[in-house]
């Protein structure tokens, strides 16, 4: 029997993870709050992204350009793994859903034969 984060078989098929319903709402949870600290990140970020020299000589105005480059280099990588994070969450998230399905349809097929859960 499945436990939480156990690898093997899933449903007769190849070998895979397979998670408990605990399981799956506390990894929809971390990859949120992971992906809340990349976008919380992405304010400082395009700060830099926008940064002005500190002068307005040549030296200083190179020094910004290459600090707005570095920026918004770092805001691209941010937003990329906000993303991933959000779609982490949304596999975690849809898995839950099937496993709620099934647990309802499992529970009415034991109903339907006259046992309770």
């Amino acid at each position: 029997m499945p436990r939480a984060g156990s690898y093997g078989p899933v449903d007769g098929g190849g070998a895979g993870f397979s998670y408990d319903e605990a399981t799956l709402r506390e990894l929809v949870r971390e990859w949120n709050e992971l992906a809340n600290e990349f976008a919380s990140d992405l304010n400082a970020a395009r700060l830099i992204a926008i940064t002005d020299g500190p002068g307005l000589e040549y030296a200083s105005e190179g020094n910004a350009e290459l600090i707005r480059q570095s920026g918004s280099a770092l805001t691209t990588t941010l937003e990329e793994r906000e993303a991933y994070c959000r779609a982490m969450a949304g596999k975690f998230q849809a898995a839950l859903g099937k496993y709620a399905t099934a647990e309802d349809t499992h529970s009415t097929s034991i109903k339907g034969t006259g046992g309770s859960l």
